[in-house]
């Protein structure tokens, strides 16, 4: 089993930066993709970013350029700059461990003025 834990959400200007921190703890061993995914209020959750065991990334076009997704050990950050409105969203981080997808509670980011 794998436990997540996110930090790092607040509210933001928008052109503002947020940095957005998830911690897995159990049997991290076993982890070997992890990402993140938003959901907007009234919207589906979408895709935001992942980071695979190798390293490699993927990015929803509406990010790209703008946040980046890296990983520490059991930790993975977003890095989210030029924030925008619709950006607005509750995050939540994932880990994927051998057929088990583990998540996050969430954590909301406000973008506005």
């Amino acid at each position: 089993q794998v436990q997540l834990v996110e930090s790092g959400g607040g509210l933001v200007q928008p052109g503002g930066s947020l940095r957005l921190s998830c911690a897995a703890s159990g049997t991290v061993y076993s982890i070997y993709d992890m990402g993140w995914n938003r959901q907007a209020p009234g919207k589906q959750r979408e895709s935001v970013a992942t980071i695979f065991s190798d390293g490699s990334t993927n990015y929803a076009p509406s990010v790209k350029g703008r946040f980046t997704i890296s990983r520490d050990n059991a930790k993975v950050y977003l890095q989210m700059n030029s924030l925008k409105p619709e950006d607005t969203a509750v995050y939540y981080c994932y880990a994927q461990a051998g057929p088990h997808v583990s998540w996050g509670q969430g954590t909301q980011v406000t973008v506005s003025s």
